[in-house]
């Protein structure tokens, strides 16, 4: 393997370097219309074709490291850098994102502030932002993968910080290596063997392998690894692995990937970059001209001056990566109190046998009054927001939870309390949303993102500043599954969450 210190940047570095962007592009403007939805999907082109790159989170973020990075005297790669990035330059809402925006201003750094109360430690918001950290440490895929921790650990842990060290190396050594399984073990040596992302890589290969249709082996992918939420990062890279492997050039790979759905943009994207650092001319123009080459940003990118093209970009990277000079990452001193704020909840139980207390027609709909307790009630310090209660620990068949709710203004609010168990919830005691289970208990959906809850899971309110009471009751489970729920308080119109609003329960 080839160190980075011996990669020189010359012309078919920057051709290179110009592939992996461009093929980024494609993949995300491609992926953008299908996002979410589960598949198969049947796209053969772009959906409407663009006249412009879509922006996209995916490559909005490596723009900003670099320019931020470019802005140092001493450059350097920093998870410090990124915490600042994320603080005075993100308004991206949106699941782990919100999460570590959360709690880096709640004083939580990395890596802590990556795996505290998220419910996203494993989305695909870390593994989507690493071809930074290839171009960066292009032919060094250590390096690389020790540049992409620095960044993942901001807003992700476990399977998500995985496969952002499991794509950065893939990518760094895509530089220097075209077979795709040496590739593929070159990742796999940068994570826990045990992990479920390398089970979900590795039987993806095998599967492939056995001569298998595309989509029975995707069948096989959800079967194993798949996940409840669309943007779980052990699918979305098993669908990664599976169209590079199972098609036989660029269109047809990135076709193959997409067309698995779920996460579309963010695999695709991904995909697409490392067939542009292998081959650019694998590119077909008639995928590059309806995007142009113009570099088109997210508005929730804010105060930095970007490259205009990806060309640009490409200049912009080769500069911080010569000023770098393969140094290894240097996490700077941390600025926060690292003490995740204290969540708690007055906690009581009652059930369904005494029709004075509560029946299950209760659960099914509004009621005027909240129901009495069985005299266990008491004041419970929680996980965080996000709380699991075994099967085991619910003393009855309802645990009812009543949260202080604070506000520091008047403000136009979302509410939000997502379970997968079915649920009554009361504002200030007064009903206001629930849901039922299936039939035979089956949970319902889990998204617990203040920009796009599930339905019946949130309000939008205007609240007085203050202090207010949010009232949930969840059942018990069947047997075998225990319960979880996510409680969260963010601004209505941006989606943001509000710090602090969750507060300690009043005695």
């Amino acid at each position: 393997m080839t160190s980075t210190t011996d990669y020189s940047p010359t012309d078919e570095l920057r051709r290179r370097m110009t592939g992996c962007w461009m093929g980024k592009a494609v993949g995300g403007t491609l992926g953008q219309t299908f996002e979410g939805q589960e598949g198969p999907l049947g796209a053969t082109f772009y959906t409407p074709v663009p006249t412009e790159m879509e922006p996209n989170d995916d490559l909005d973020l490596q723009v900003l490291w670099a320019v931020l990075m470019d802005q140092l005297d001493d450059v350097r790669v920093d998870r410090r850098v990124m915490e600042y990035g994320w603080l005075n330059h993100v308004e991206f809402p949106w699941n782990e994102y919100g999460v570590g925006i959360r709690n880096l201003r709640d004083g939580v750094v990395a890596p802590l502030s990556g795996s505290h109360d998220n419910w996203y430690t494993c989305g695909e918001g870390a593994a989507i932002r690493t071809e930074i950290w290839a171009c960066l440490a292009a032919g060094d895929p250590q390096l690389a993968a020790e540049y992409a921790y620095e960044d993942a650990s901001v807003d992700h842990a476990g399977d998500g910080l995985n496969a952002a060290l499991f794509l950065a190396s893939v990518q760094a050594a895509a530089f220097v290596e075209s077979n795709p399984d040496t590739l593929l073990e070159i990742g796999l040596a940068a994570i826990p063997a045990e992990s479920r992302l390398a089970r979900a890589v590795s039987d993806t290969r095998a599967w492939v392998a056995e001569g298998l249709h595309w989509q029975d082996v995707r069948s096989r992918i959800l079967e194993s690894h798949g996940s409840v939420d669309f943007t779980d990062v052990r699918q979305n890279t098993a669908f990664l692995v599976l169209g590079w492997l199972a098609g036989n050039d660029f269109a047809e790979r990135i076709l193959i990937c997409n067309n698995c759905g779920k996460d579309t943009d963010s695999s695709t994207a991904s995909l697409g970059s490392i067939l542009g650092i292998l081959d650019p001319d694998s590119i077909g123009e008639e995928w590059l001209a309806p995007i142009g080459r113009t570099l088109v940003l997210s508005p929730e990118i804010t105060g930095i001056t970007p490259p205009a093209t990806l060309d640009d970009f490409t200049e912009l990277v080769l500069s911080v990566r010569e000023r770098l000079a393969g140094s290894p990452a240097r996490p700077g001193e941390a600025v926060g109190t690292n003490a995740p704020p204290v969540v708690s909840a007055r906690v009581g139980f009652t059930n369904f046998l005494d029709r004075h207390r509560i029946d299950n027609r209760f659960m099914l709909g509004p009621r005027d009054s909240e129901p009495p307790l069985d005299g266990t009630e008491q004041v419970v310090v929680l996980d965080g927001t996000w709380h699991r209660m075994r099967h085991a620990d619910f003393l009855d068949d309802v645990v009812v939870l009543r949260y202080d709710l604070v506000l520091e203004r008047d403000q136009f609010v979302r509410v939000m309390f997502n379970t997968p168990e079915q649920c009554w919830v009361a504002l200030d005691g007064a009903f206001v949303f629930g849901r039922e289970t299936g039939a035979l208990g089956e949970p319902a959906s889990m998204f617990p993102a203040l920009h796009a809850p599930p339905l019946n899971q949130y309000v939008d309110r205007e609240l007085s500043a203050g202090h207010h009471t949010l009232t949930a009751l969840v059942r018990r489970p069947v047997m075998g599954r225990d319960a979880e729920w996510v409680l969260g308080v963010g601004d209505q119109k941006s989606g943001m969450w509000l710090n602090g609003a969750v507060g300690q329960a009043r005695v």
